[in-house]
Protein backbone atom coordinates (compact mmCIF):
# COMPACT_ATOMS: atom_id res chain seq x y z
CA UNK A 1 0.00 0.00 0.00
CA UNK A 2 2.81 2.35 -0.11
CA UNK A 3 1.44 3.30 -3.74
CA UNK A 4 -0.75 5.95 -1.56
CA UNK A 5 0.18 9.43 -1.90
CA UNK A 6 -1.20 11.95 0.92
CA UNK A 7 -4.55 10.42 -0.53
CA UNK A 8 -7.45 12.64 0.66
CA UNK A 9 -7.82 15.55 -1.83
CA UNK A 10 -9.28 17.83 1.13
CA UNK A 11 -8.90 15.73 4.30
CA UNK A 12 -9.67 19.35 6.23
CA UNK A 13 -12.21 19.71 4.18
CA UNK A 14 -13.79 16.68 5.47
CA UNK A 15 -13.05 16.63 8.92
CA UNK A 16 -14.22 19.95 8.91
CA UNK A 17 -18.15 18.75 8.76
CA UNK A 18 -17.48 17.07 12.60
CA UNK A 19 -18.11 20.42 13.97
CA UNK A 20 -21.55 21.07 16.02
CA UNK A 21 -23.02 23.94 14.41
CA UNK A 22 -25.93 25.69 16.06
CA UNK A 23 -28.47 28.99 15.06
CA UNK A 24 -27.60 30.97 12.11
CA UNK A 25 -24.42 29.20 11.26
CA UNK A 26 -25.59 25.69 10.85
CA UNK A 27 -23.79 23.76 8.53
CA UNK A 28 -26.51 22.04 6.38
CA UNK A 29 -23.75 19.24 6.47
CA UNK A 30 -25.33 18.93 9.90
CA UNK A 31 -23.01 17.28 12.83
CA UNK A 32 -21.53 13.97 13.24
CA UNK A 33 -23.18 14.36 16.98
CA UNK A 34 -26.52 12.98 15.12
CA UNK A 35 -25.71 10.01 12.99
CA UNK A 36 -24.97 6.42 13.72
CA UNK A 37 -21.09 7.63 13.79
CA UNK A 38 -21.89 8.84 17.45
CA UNK A 39 -20.65 5.70 19.01
CA UNK A 40 -20.20 7.30 22.52
CA UNK A 41 -22.91 6.23 25.51
CA UNK A 42 -24.94 10.13 24.34
CA UNK A 43 -25.18 8.38 20.82
CA UNK A 44 -28.61 8.23 19.53
CA UNK A 45 -28.02 5.17 16.94
CA UNK A 46 -28.16 1.23 17.30
CA UNK A 47 -25.01 0.47 18.50
CA UNK A 48 -23.36 3.08 21.49
CA UNK A 49 -21.13 2.44 23.97
CA UNK A 50 -22.15 2.09 27.61
CA UNK A 51 -22.09 4.84 29.84
CA UNK A 52 -19.23 3.49 31.90
CA UNK A 53 -16.71 3.19 29.12
CA UNK A 54 -17.40 6.46 26.92
CA UNK A 55 -18.90 9.54 25.87
CA UNK A 56 -16.88 10.12 23.33
CA UNK A 57 -17.32 10.56 19.93
CA UNK A 58 -14.20 11.00 17.88
CA UNK A 59 -12.42 8.65 19.69
CA UNK A 60 -13.52 5.88 17.63
CA UNK A 61 -11.71 6.83 14.70
CA UNK A 62 -9.51 9.26 15.29
CA UNK A 63 -6.88 10.45 18.03
CA UNK A 64 -4.68 13.34 18.81
CA UNK A 65 -1.33 11.28 18.98
CA UNK A 66 0.13 8.26 18.44
CA UNK A 67 -2.50 7.00 15.48
CA UNK A 68 -1.66 4.44 13.42
CA UNK A 69 0.10 5.26 9.87
CA UNK A 70 1.26 1.62 8.91
CA UNK A 71 -0.63 -1.85 7.72
CA UNK A 72 0.73 -4.40 9.03
CA UNK A 73 3.13 -5.14 6.49
CA UNK A 74 4.89 -2.19 7.66
CA UNK A 75 3.53 -0.47 4.95
CA UNK A 76 2.44 3.22 5.04
CA UNK A 77 -1.20 3.96 4.70
CA UNK A 78 -2.12 7.86 4.21
CA UNK A 79 -5.63 7.92 7.01
CA UNK A 80 -6.08 11.06 9.10
CA UNK A 81 -4.90 10.37 12.68
CA UNK A 82 -6.23 6.98 12.61
CA UNK A 83 -7.04 5.60 16.07
CA UNK A 84 -7.41 1.68 15.13
CA UNK A 85 -4.86 -0.67 13.66
CA UNK A 86 -6.00 -1.19 9.99
CA UNK A 87 -7.72 -4.48 8.44
CA UNK A 88 -5.27 -7.12 7.80
CA UNK A 89 -8.32 -9.43 5.51
CA UNK A 90 -7.45 -9.90 2.02
CA UNK A 91 -10.80 -8.77 0.36
CA UNK A 92 -12.12 -10.37 -2.71
CA UNK A 93 -12.92 -7.55 -5.13
CA UNK A 94 -15.03 -6.48 -8.08
CA UNK A 95 -12.80 -6.88 -10.86
CA UNK A 96 -12.78 -10.52 -9.59
CA UNK A 97 -16.18 -11.10 -11.26
CA UNK A 98 -14.21 -10.95 -14.15
CA UNK A 99 -17.02 -8.41 -15.97
CA UNK A 100 -16.79 -7.04 -19.62
CA UNK A 101 -18.45 -3.90 -18.20
CA UNK A 102 -15.48 -3.08 -16.02
CA UNK A 103 -12.89 -1.14 -18.18
CA UNK A 104 -11.06 0.27 -15.35
CA UNK A 105 -8.53 -1.62 -12.97
CA UNK A 106 -8.78 -2.34 -9.57
CA UNK A 107 -5.61 -2.11 -7.28
CA UNK A 108 -4.84 -3.23 -3.81
CA UNK A 109 -7.97 -1.56 -1.29
CA UNK A 110 -6.23 0.94 1.12
CA UNK A 111 -6.45 4.01 2.05
CA UNK A 112 -9.77 5.71 3.00
CA UNK A 113 -11.72 2.42 1.93
CA UNK A 114 -9.40 0.54 4.16
CA UNK A 115 -9.93 3.24 7.06
CA UNK A 116 -13.93 2.32 7.14
CA UNK A 117 -13.42 -1.51 5.94
CA UNK A 118 -11.42 -1.29 9.24
CA UNK A 119 -15.12 -1.75 11.01
CA UNK A 120 -17.23 -2.83 8.16
CA UNK A 121 -15.30 -6.09 6.93
CA UNK A 122 -16.24 -7.45 10.31
CA UNK A 123 -12.63 -8.79 11.36
CA UNK A 124 -12.40 -6.94 14.69
CA UNK A 125 -14.02 -5.18 17.48
CA UNK A 126 -15.25 -1.32 17.01
CA UNK A 127 -13.77 -0.91 20.56
CA UNK A 128 -10.01 -1.61 18.75
CA UNK A 129 -8.67 2.01 19.47
CA UNK A 130 -4.76 2.75 20.28
CA UNK A 131 -5.08 5.57 22.23
CA UNK A 132 -7.96 4.92 24.65
CA UNK A 133 -9.82 8.12 26.69
CA UNK A 134 -7.25 8.75 29.88
CA UNK A 135 -3.91 9.35 30.28
CA UNK A 136 -2.91 5.78 30.35
CA UNK A 137 -5.04 4.15 27.75
CA UNK A 138 -2.39 3.70 25.00
CA UNK A 139 -2.22 0.36 23.57
CA UNK A 140 -0.25 0.01 20.41
CA UNK A 141 -2.48 -3.57 19.09
CA UNK A 142 -5.75 -1.41 20.12
CA UNK A 143 -7.16 -4.69 22.39
CA UNK A 144 -6.81 -7.05 19.10
CA UNK A 145 -9.67 -7.89 17.56
CA UNK A 146 -11.82 -8.19 20.56
CA UNK A 147 -10.56 -4.49 21.34
CA UNK A 148 -10.67 -3.59 24.97
CA UNK A 149 -14.00 -5.68 25.63
CA UNK A 150 -16.32 -2.75 26.35
CA UNK A 151 -20.08 -3.16 26.89
CA UNK A 152 -22.42 -2.27 23.68
CA UNK A 153 -25.78 -1.24 23.72
CA UNK A 154 -26.81 -3.17 20.43
CA UNK A 155 -29.64 -3.69 17.98
CA UNK A 156 -28.28 -7.05 17.56
CA UNK A 157 -25.98 -6.13 14.67
CA UNK A 158 -22.83 -6.36 16.88
CA UNK A 159 -21.84 -9.10 18.42
CA UNK A 160 -20.78 -9.23 22.22
CA UNK A 161 -17.33 -8.55 21.14
CA UNK A 162 -18.21 -5.59 19.58
CA UNK A 163 -17.88 -6.95 15.69
CA UNK A 164 -20.27 -6.44 13.10
CA UNK A 165 -22.09 -9.59 12.46
CA UNK A 166 -25.35 -9.10 10.83
CA UNK A 167 -25.60 -7.83 7.30
CA UNK A 168 -28.67 -5.63 8.01
CA UNK A 169 -30.65 -3.93 11.06
CA UNK A 170 -33.47 -5.13 12.92
CA UNK A 171 -35.84 -3.50 10.23
CA UNK A 172 -34.05 -5.13 7.48
CA UNK A 173 -32.92 -1.61 6.10
CA UNK A 174 -29.20 -0.86 6.47
CA UNK A 175 -26.24 -2.68 5.50
CA UNK A 176 -23.61 -2.76 8.42
CA UNK A 177 -21.30 -5.79 7.60
CA UNK A 178 -20.03 -5.47 4.51
CA UNK A 179 -17.50 -8.44 5.10
CA UNK A 180 -14.46 -9.07 3.05
CA UNK A 181 -16.33 -10.53 -0.37
CA UNK A 182 -16.41 -6.95 -2.06
CA UNK A 183 -17.28 -8.39 -5.08
CA UNK A 184 -20.96 -7.37 -4.59
CA UNK A 185 -20.19 -3.83 -3.40
CA UNK A 186 -19.76 -0.47 -5.81
CA UNK A 187 -15.69 -0.95 -6.93
CA UNK A 188 -13.41 0.95 -4.64
CA UNK A 189 -9.34 1.52 -5.17
CA UNK A 190 -10.52 1.78 -8.88
CA UNK A 191 -8.90 3.69 -11.59
CA UNK A 192 -11.33 6.71 -12.23
CA UNK A 193 -12.85 7.01 -15.71
CA UNK A 194 -13.04 3.76 -17.02
CA UNK A 195 -8.73 3.34 -17.13
CA UNK A 196 -6.47 6.02 -16.68
CA UNK A 197 -7.00 9.98 -16.84
CA UNK A 198 -5.20 11.79 -19.53
CA UNK A 199 -2.22 12.91 -19.20
CA UNK A 200 1.05 12.89 -21.75
CA UNK A 201 2.12 9.46 -21.09
CA UNK A 202 -0.56 7.55 -19.86
CA UNK A 203 -1.99 6.11 -23.19
CA UNK A 204 -5.02 4.62 -21.63
CA UNK A 205 -6.53 8.03 -20.47
CA UNK A 206 -7.64 10.48 -22.99
CA UNK A 207 -8.57 8.02 -25.38
CA UNK A 208 -10.97 10.36 -27.29
CA UNK A 209 -8.19 12.71 -27.13
CA UNK A 210 -9.24 16.41 -27.22
CA UNK A 211 -13.46 15.02 -26.44
CA UNK A 212 -12.90 13.38 -23.11
CA UNK A 213 -10.23 12.84 -20.66
CA UNK A 214 -11.16 9.49 -19.59
CA UNK A 215 -11.00 6.37 -21.17
CA UNK A 216 -14.34 5.66 -20.85
CA UNK A 217 -16.57 8.18 -22.60
CA UNK A 218 -19.52 7.24 -19.74
CA UNK A 219 -17.77 9.04 -17.49
CA UNK A 220 -18.11 12.71 -16.63
CA UNK A 221 -14.29 14.90 -16.47
CA UNK A 222 -13.00 15.57 -12.90
CA UNK A 223 -11.93 18.60 -12.16
CA UNK A 224 -7.89 19.10 -11.55
CA UNK A 225 -7.21 21.17 -9.27
CA UNK A 226 -4.31 23.93 -10.43
CA UNK A 227 -2.50 21.52 -12.29
CA UNK A 228 -1.46 19.40 -9.40
CA UNK A 229 -2.13 15.42 -9.32
CA UNK A 230 -5.47 15.74 -7.89
CA UNK A 231 -9.12 15.47 -8.88
CA UNK A 232 -12.03 15.60 -7.37
CA UNK A 233 -15.67 15.66 -9.52
CA UNK A 234 -17.94 18.46 -9.15
CA UNK A 235 -21.38 18.32 -7.34
CA UNK A 236 -23.36 20.54 -9.48
CA UNK A 237 -26.58 19.34 -7.59
CA UNK A 238 -25.65 21.04 -4.19
CA UNK A 239 -23.78 24.06 -5.68
CA UNK A 240 -27.50 24.72 -7.77
CA UNK A 241 -29.32 24.26 -5.37
CA UNK A 242 -27.37 26.78 -3.02
CA UNK A 243 -26.67 24.63 -0.20
CA UNK A 244 -26.46 27.60 2.45
CA UNK A 245 -23.27 28.95 0.55
CA UNK A 246 -21.66 25.96 1.08
CA UNK A 247 -21.56 24.49 -2.21
CA UNK A 248 -20.08 26.57 -5.20
CA UNK A 249 -19.77 25.00 -8.91
CA UNK A 250 -15.75 25.58 -9.68
CA UNK A 251 -14.81 25.26 -6.17
CA UNK A 252 -13.53 22.43 -4.69
CA UNK A 253 -15.86 22.49 -1.12
CA UNK A 254 -17.35 19.32 1.48
CA UNK A 255 -19.93 18.30 -0.95
CA UNK A 256 -17.96 17.72 -3.96
CA UNK A 257 -17.14 14.02 -4.93
CA UNK A 258 -13.79 13.23 -4.04
CA UNK A 259 -10.93 11.40 -6.10
CA UNK A 260 -7.76 10.09 -4.12
CA UNK A 261 -4.62 9.68 -5.80
CA UNK A 262 -2.20 6.87 -6.22
CA UNK A 263 1.02 6.64 -7.58
CA UNK A 264 0.36 3.24 -10.00
CA UNK A 265 4.50 2.63 -10.35
CA UNK A 266 4.58 1.32 -6.69
CA UNK A 267 1.39 -0.84 -7.24
CA UNK A 268 2.61 -4.36 -7.10
CA UNK A 269 -1.33 -6.06 -7.27
CA UNK A 270 -2.64 -7.29 -10.95
CA UNK A 271 -5.56 -6.84 -11.92
CA UNK A 272 -8.07 -9.49 -13.49
CA UNK A 273 -9.42 -6.75 -15.87
CA UNK A 274 -9.39 -3.21 -17.18
CA UNK A 275 -6.78 -1.09 -18.30
CA UNK A 276 -3.24 -1.59 -17.09
CA UNK A 277 -1.37 0.53 -14.48
CA UNK A 278 0.73 3.46 -16.56
CA UNK A 279 2.80 4.18 -13.55
CA UNK A 280 2.32 7.67 -13.20
CA UNK A 281 -0.28 9.40 -10.32
CA UNK A 282 -3.85 8.69 -11.09
CA UNK A 283 -6.86 9.61 -9.68
CA UNK A 284 -8.96 6.68 -7.91
CA UNK A 285 -12.49 6.33 -6.34
CA UNK A 286 -12.53 5.36 -2.86
CA UNK A 287 -15.76 4.59 -0.08
CA UNK A 288 -14.60 8.61 0.71
CA UNK A 289 -15.18 9.81 -3.00
CA UNK A 290 -19.27 9.36 -2.37
CA UNK A 291 -19.40 8.87 1.30
CA UNK A 292 -18.55 11.37 4.51
CA UNK A 293 -18.62 9.62 7.73
CA UNK A 294 -19.29 12.90 9.51
CA UNK A 295 -22.05 14.34 7.78
CA UNK A 296 -25.89 14.44 8.85
CA UNK A 297 -27.04 12.77 5.61
CA UNK A 298 -28.69 9.52 4.54
CA UNK A 299 -26.19 6.68 4.41
CA UNK A 300 -23.91 9.79 4.86
CA UNK A 301 -23.63 10.05 1.28
CA UNK A 302 -22.70 13.50 -0.37
CA UNK A 303 -26.35 14.64 -0.92
CA UNK A 304 -28.31 16.72 1.50
CA UNK A 305 -30.22 14.63 3.16
CA UNK A 306 -32.18 13.47 6.88
CA UNK A 307 -30.38 10.42 8.46
CA UNK A 308 -31.93 7.20 9.21
CA UNK A 309 -31.36 8.14 12.65
CA UNK A 310 -32.93 11.10 12.86
CA UNK A 311 -36.25 10.35 10.68
CA UNK A 312 -36.24 7.13 13.38
CA UNK A 313 -36.48 9.43 16.05
CA UNK A 314 -38.81 12.52 14.74
CA UNK A 315 -41.30 9.70 13.18
CA UNK A 316 -41.33 6.94 14.76
CA UNK A 317 -39.62 5.04 12.20
CA UNK A 318 -42.12 5.73 9.28
CA UNK A 319 -41.39 9.02 7.12
CA UNK A 320 -44.16 11.04 5.83
CA UNK A 321 -42.27 11.86 2.57
CA UNK A 322 -39.62 9.19 2.44
CA UNK A 323 -38.84 9.77 -1.09
CA UNK A 324 -37.81 13.67 -0.34
CA UNK A 325 -35.79 12.28 2.63
CA UNK A 326 -33.28 10.34 0.67
CA UNK A 327 -29.87 11.62 -0.56
CA UNK A 328 -29.67 9.96 -3.32
CA UNK A 329 -33.47 10.49 -5.10
CA UNK A 330 -33.15 10.76 -8.29
CA UNK A 331 -29.77 8.97 -8.77
CA UNK A 332 -28.20 11.96 -8.27
CA UNK A 333 -25.20 10.60 -6.65
CA UNK A 334 -24.81 8.18 -9.61
CA UNK A 335 -25.12 10.36 -11.78
CA UNK A 336 -22.35 12.66 -10.86
CA UNK A 337 -19.84 10.61 -11.88
CA UNK A 338 -22.06 8.31 -14.63
CA UNK A 339 -22.88 10.04 -18.08
CA UNK A 340 -26.24 8.09 -18.50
Amino acid sequence: MKHFVKTSVATAVVLGATLVATGAFASIAGSIVNTRHNMGSTGQGPNTADAANTAEICIFCHTPHGGSTTDANGNKVAVPLWNKQLSTAVFSTYDQLGTSTLDAAVGTVGSVSLACLTCHDGTQAIDNIINAPGSSGYDSTGGGVDGLTWTWNTDGSLNTQGRFVNSVDVGGANIWAIGTDLTNDHPVSMQYGGGGYSSPSNLNGGAFNSIAPTRDMDFLPAVNIAGTARWYVENTVMAETGAGGEAQNGVLDKWDFKLYTRDTSLETYTSENGATFTGELEPFVECGSCHDPHFQTTTFLRMEGVTDVNTDLQTGGISPDAGNLQSNRGSRVCLACHAK
